[in-house]
């Protein structure tokens, strides 16, 4: 597969920037979390040890692959910016988007209006999710998911008939 950077035609495989598995890690007092080795190994070369960290959209931190942010961005920009919708989810989006880069003991930083809005502590839970990384405080997970068993189970069918297997 082939991605475009800005100027650039980069080849990818269809394991780079692919992330799965649930991880335990500790928020050092300086708001850093370690971004598991298999993550780090998955991170294709091109994003140059960069993520860009957001506000998810339920209360986690979503962490992305530079390369699949760019992809986002362009996404966004198709938006226009003359409907009030379009504006205030372009605003949400962007707003907390901050660039990382993992330090030599693989951790990245995160800010303190993240760390605030997930409601992350001493312990963080970090989940693949296949082009992308979420950040969650444990309890907050535990909720949400209790109140994702509410969904109706024939939606979860509808979503399972869009996979090809």
């Amino acid at each position: 597969m082939w991605v475009t950077i800005p100027n650039h035609y980069v080849a990818m495989t269809l394991t780079d920037n692919t992330f799965s598995g649930e991880y335990s890690y500790s928020i050092d007092s300086k708001g850093r979390v370690n971004i598991p080795a298999k993550f780090r190994q998955a991170l294709s070369v091109e994003n140059e040890n960069t993520f860009v960290i957001t506000r998810g959209m339920d209360p986690c931190v979503w962490v992305y692959p530079l390369t699949e942010w760019k992809f986002i961005e362009t996404e966004l920009r198709e938006l226009s910016s003359l409907a009030s919708l379009n504006r205030t989810f372009i605003r949400n989006t962007t707003r907390y988007a901050t660039p990382v880069t993992f330090d030599k003991q693989g951790r990245i930083q995160i800010t303190s209006s993240l760390i605030e809005f997930a409601g992350l502590k001493k312990t963080s839970l970090i989940i693949g999710m296949i082009n992308k990384i979420e950040v969650w405080n444990p309890e907050t997970l535990k909720k949400t998911e209790k109140k994702n068993l509410e969904i109706d189970s024939t939606e979860y069918d509808t979503l399972a008939e869009k996979i090809i297997l």
